[in-house]
Protein backbone atom coordinates (compact mmCIF):
# COMPACT_ATOMS: atom_id res chain seq x y z
CA UNK A 1 0.00 0.00 0.00
CA UNK A 2 1.10 3.22 -1.36
CA UNK A 3 1.88 5.78 1.90
CA UNK A 4 0.53 9.14 1.60
CA UNK A 5 1.46 10.27 4.62
CA UNK A 6 5.33 10.25 3.65
CA UNK A 7 4.24 10.42 0.05
CA UNK A 8 3.18 14.35 0.71
CA UNK A 9 5.29 15.60 3.43
CA UNK A 10 7.58 17.22 1.45
CA UNK A 11 5.33 20.01 0.73
CA UNK A 12 6.58 21.99 3.63
CA UNK A 13 10.17 22.04 3.03
CA UNK A 14 10.09 22.35 -0.49
CA UNK A 15 12.77 25.27 -0.75
CA UNK A 16 15.77 23.01 1.09
CA UNK A 17 14.58 20.03 -0.91
CA UNK A 18 15.31 22.03 -4.07
CA UNK A 19 18.33 23.10 -2.35
CA UNK A 20 20.12 19.84 -0.87
CA UNK A 21 18.99 16.70 -3.02
CA UNK A 22 21.53 15.35 -5.73
CA UNK A 23 21.41 16.28 -9.49
CA UNK A 24 20.75 13.62 -11.78
CA UNK A 25 23.77 13.27 -14.05
CA UNK A 26 23.66 14.25 -17.74
CA UNK A 27 24.39 10.72 -18.34
CA UNK A 28 21.95 9.11 -17.25
CA UNK A 29 19.27 11.55 -18.27
CA UNK A 30 20.21 11.16 -21.71
CA UNK A 31 20.72 7.40 -21.28
CA UNK A 32 16.54 7.49 -20.78
CA UNK A 33 15.88 9.59 -23.06
CA UNK A 34 17.63 7.78 -26.27
CA UNK A 35 17.00 7.90 -29.28
CA UNK A 36 14.74 11.08 -28.38
CA UNK A 37 15.13 14.48 -29.69
CA UNK A 38 13.43 17.70 -29.11
CA UNK A 39 10.83 15.60 -27.43
CA UNK A 40 8.16 16.43 -25.14
CA UNK A 41 8.66 14.70 -21.91
CA UNK A 42 6.85 14.58 -18.48
CA UNK A 43 8.21 14.99 -15.41
CA UNK A 44 5.84 13.10 -13.01
CA UNK A 45 6.05 13.47 -9.70
CA UNK A 46 8.58 16.51 -10.70
CA UNK A 47 8.91 17.73 -7.22
CA UNK A 48 11.05 21.07 -6.72
CA UNK A 49 12.00 20.54 -10.52
CA UNK A 50 15.09 18.83 -10.29
CA UNK A 51 14.91 16.17 -13.01
CA UNK A 52 13.06 18.80 -15.43
CA UNK A 53 15.76 20.91 -15.44
CA UNK A 54 18.36 18.16 -16.09
CA UNK A 55 15.56 17.36 -19.17
CA UNK A 56 15.00 21.16 -20.43
CA UNK A 57 19.52 21.48 -20.60
CA UNK A 58 18.94 18.60 -23.15
CA UNK A 59 16.79 20.56 -25.54
CA UNK A 60 13.40 19.01 -24.59
CA UNK A 61 10.29 20.23 -23.88
CA UNK A 62 9.21 19.45 -20.00
CA UNK A 63 5.49 18.94 -18.97
CA UNK A 64 5.92 18.78 -15.06
CA UNK A 65 3.53 16.84 -13.16
CA UNK A 66 3.38 17.00 -9.34
CA UNK A 67 0.10 16.62 -6.63
CA UNK A 68 1.67 18.66 -3.43
CA UNK A 69 1.15 22.40 -3.88
CA UNK A 70 4.71 23.79 -1.54
CA UNK A 71 6.64 21.78 -4.51
CA UNK A 72 4.80 23.17 -7.48
CA UNK A 73 5.17 26.39 -5.92
CA UNK A 74 9.07 25.86 -5.50
CA UNK A 75 9.59 24.28 -9.42
CA UNK A 76 7.92 27.14 -10.34
CA UNK A 77 10.58 29.90 -8.45
CA UNK A 78 13.81 27.39 -9.17
CA UNK A 79 12.67 26.68 -12.99
CA UNK A 80 11.89 30.04 -14.40
CA UNK A 81 9.01 29.88 -17.29
CA UNK A 82 8.03 26.37 -16.15
CA UNK A 83 4.34 25.52 -14.46
CA UNK A 84 3.91 22.38 -12.95
CA UNK A 85 0.42 21.02 -13.68
CA UNK A 86 -1.54 19.28 -10.50
CA UNK A 87 -1.74 15.43 -11.34
CA UNK A 88 -0.57 12.66 -10.06
CA UNK A 89 0.89 9.37 -11.47
CA UNK A 90 -3.00 8.11 -11.16
CA UNK A 91 -4.62 10.65 -12.70
CA UNK A 92 -1.68 12.01 -15.15
CA UNK A 93 -3.92 15.99 -16.76
CA UNK A 94 -3.11 15.39 -20.17
CA UNK A 95 -4.89 14.06 -23.26
CA UNK A 96 -4.28 10.24 -24.75
CA UNK A 97 -0.93 9.96 -26.72
CA UNK A 98 0.22 13.27 -26.33
CA UNK A 99 3.85 13.01 -24.95
CA UNK A 100 6.81 11.11 -26.21
CA UNK A 101 8.46 9.99 -22.72
CA UNK A 102 7.68 9.88 -19.59
CA UNK A 103 10.41 10.93 -16.66
CA UNK A 104 10.00 10.04 -12.92
CA UNK A 105 12.90 10.65 -10.15
CA UNK A 106 13.28 9.26 -7.25
CA UNK A 107 9.68 8.96 -6.82
CA UNK A 108 8.11 5.85 -8.76
CA UNK A 109 8.06 3.28 -5.37
CA UNK A 110 5.32 5.82 -3.91
CA UNK A 111 2.88 5.53 -7.12
CA UNK A 112 -0.09 2.98 -7.40
CA UNK A 113 1.81 0.92 -9.58
CA UNK A 114 -1.32 -0.84 -11.53
CA UNK A 115 -2.91 2.34 -12.16
CA UNK A 116 -0.06 4.71 -13.26
CA UNK A 117 1.23 2.64 -15.22
CA UNK A 118 -2.06 2.48 -17.35
CA UNK A 119 -2.36 6.27 -17.29
CA UNK A 120 1.42 6.73 -18.08
CA UNK A 121 0.58 4.09 -21.23
CA UNK A 122 -2.65 6.52 -22.12
CA UNK A 123 -0.60 9.54 -22.32
CA UNK A 124 2.35 7.91 -24.15
CA UNK A 125 2.54 7.98 -28.16
CA UNK A 126 3.13 4.76 -29.54
CA UNK A 127 6.93 3.57 -29.23
CA UNK A 128 7.31 6.16 -26.72
CA UNK A 129 9.53 5.89 -23.75
CA UNK A 130 8.86 5.28 -19.65
CA UNK A 131 11.64 5.88 -17.36
CA UNK A 132 12.06 6.03 -13.85
CA UNK A 133 15.21 7.32 -12.20
CA UNK A 134 16.56 6.98 -8.92
CA UNK A 135 19.51 8.21 -6.81
CA UNK A 136 20.23 6.28 -4.38
CA UNK A 137 23.26 6.59 -1.97
CA UNK A 138 26.15 4.11 -2.27
CA UNK A 139 25.84 1.84 0.60
CA UNK A 140 29.35 -0.20 -0.53
CA UNK A 141 31.03 2.73 1.80
CA UNK A 142 30.84 1.80 5.43
CA UNK A 143 30.30 5.70 6.40
CA UNK A 144 27.18 5.72 4.09
CA UNK A 145 25.87 2.87 5.15
CA UNK A 146 25.88 3.84 9.04
CA UNK A 147 23.92 7.36 7.84
CA UNK A 148 21.61 5.28 6.18
CA UNK A 149 21.32 3.37 9.40
CA UNK A 150 21.05 6.25 11.14
CA UNK A 151 18.31 8.66 9.45
CA UNK A 152 16.36 5.76 8.42
CA UNK A 153 16.72 5.90 4.43
CA UNK A 154 14.80 3.50 2.26
CA UNK A 155 17.17 2.77 -0.69
CA UNK A 156 17.17 -0.70 -0.03
CA UNK A 157 13.25 -0.72 0.60
CA UNK A 158 13.18 0.83 -2.43
CA UNK A 159 14.72 -1.66 -4.39
CA UNK A 160 13.37 -4.21 -2.70
CA UNK A 161 9.83 -2.79 -3.71
CA UNK A 162 11.11 -2.52 -7.81
CA UNK A 163 12.08 -6.36 -7.68
CA UNK A 164 14.92 -7.90 -9.33
CA UNK A 165 13.01 -8.15 -12.67
CA UNK A 166 10.59 -4.75 -12.78
CA UNK A 167 7.90 -4.71 -15.31
CA UNK A 168 5.46 -1.96 -16.27
CA UNK A 169 2.72 -3.73 -17.33
CA UNK A 170 1.17 -5.21 -20.58
CA UNK A 171 1.42 -1.98 -22.22
CA UNK A 172 5.49 -1.74 -22.30
CA UNK A 173 8.18 -3.90 -23.72
CA UNK A 174 10.79 -5.37 -21.26
CA UNK A 175 11.97 -3.16 -19.19
CA UNK A 176 16.03 -2.14 -19.45
CA UNK A 177 17.88 -1.24 -16.56
CA UNK A 178 21.32 0.69 -16.28
CA UNK A 179 23.56 1.94 -13.38
CA UNK A 180 25.54 5.68 -13.53
CA UNK A 181 27.67 6.76 -10.34
CA UNK A 182 28.59 10.32 -9.16
CA UNK A 183 29.08 12.12 -6.38
CA UNK A 184 27.79 15.44 -4.49
CA UNK A 185 29.42 17.69 -2.50
CA UNK A 186 27.97 18.87 1.04
CA UNK A 187 29.04 20.72 3.98
CA UNK A 188 28.53 18.93 7.10
CA UNK A 189 25.43 21.31 7.28
CA UNK A 190 24.11 21.00 4.18
CA UNK A 191 24.43 17.39 4.93
CA UNK A 192 22.20 17.58 7.94
CA UNK A 193 19.66 19.75 5.38
CA UNK A 194 20.05 17.21 3.41
CA UNK A 195 18.16 14.28 6.13
CA UNK A 196 15.99 17.06 7.08
CA UNK A 197 14.86 16.40 3.56
CA UNK A 198 13.71 12.64 4.00
CA UNK A 199 10.32 11.34 4.60
CA UNK A 200 11.00 9.81 7.56
CA UNK A 201 12.28 12.90 8.97
CA UNK A 202 9.28 14.83 8.19
CA UNK A 203 6.84 12.53 9.71
CA UNK A 204 9.22 11.36 12.95
CA UNK A 205 8.65 12.04 16.65
CA UNK A 206 10.61 15.40 18.10
CA UNK A 207 12.50 12.31 20.29
CA UNK A 208 13.04 10.25 16.84
CA UNK A 209 14.90 13.62 15.17
CA UNK A 210 16.41 14.22 18.24
CA UNK A 211 18.44 11.10 18.16
CA UNK A 212 19.02 11.25 14.20
CA UNK A 213 20.60 15.00 14.92
CA UNK A 214 23.09 13.70 17.80
CA UNK A 215 23.75 10.33 16.46
CA UNK A 216 24.94 11.81 13.14
CA UNK A 217 26.80 14.65 14.79
CA UNK A 218 28.79 12.03 16.20
CA UNK A 219 29.20 10.07 12.72
CA UNK A 220 30.39 13.43 11.48
CA UNK A 221 33.36 14.19 13.91
CA UNK A 222 34.24 10.76 14.95
CA UNK A 223 34.93 8.97 11.57
CA UNK A 224 37.89 8.94 9.94
CA UNK A 225 36.81 9.77 6.72
CA UNK A 226 34.86 12.70 7.72
CA UNK A 227 36.49 14.83 11.35
CA UNK A 228 37.45 17.76 10.72
CA UNK A 229 36.62 17.86 6.68
CA UNK A 230 34.47 21.39 5.69
CA UNK A 231 33.15 19.30 2.84
CA UNK A 232 32.06 15.66 2.20
CA UNK A 233 31.30 13.71 -0.96
CA UNK A 234 28.57 11.53 -1.11
CA UNK A 235 28.57 8.61 -3.47
CA UNK A 236 25.82 8.17 -5.44
CA UNK A 237 24.50 5.37 -7.84
CA UNK A 238 22.09 6.51 -10.41
CA UNK A 239 19.83 3.99 -11.45
CA UNK A 240 17.36 3.97 -14.06
CA UNK A 241 14.51 1.68 -15.95
CA UNK A 242 13.59 2.35 -19.23
CA UNK A 243 10.83 0.91 -21.33
CA UNK A 244 8.84 1.24 -24.74
CA UNK A 245 5.11 1.96 -25.16
CA UNK A 246 4.00 -1.05 -27.42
Amino acid sequence: MVDHTHALSFGAVASNYDRFRPRYPEVAVRWALDGLSEARVVDLAAGTGILTRAVLALGHEVVPVEPDPGMRTQLAASTPGTTALAGSAEAVPLPDSTVDAVLVGTAYHWFDRELAHAEIARVLRAGGTFAPVWNIRDDSVDWVAELGRIAHFGDRSTLQLIGEHPDFGPAFDTVEQREFTHRTTLTPDELLGMVRTRSYWLTATTEDQQRVERELTELLTTHPALAGRDTIELPYRTLVLRARRR
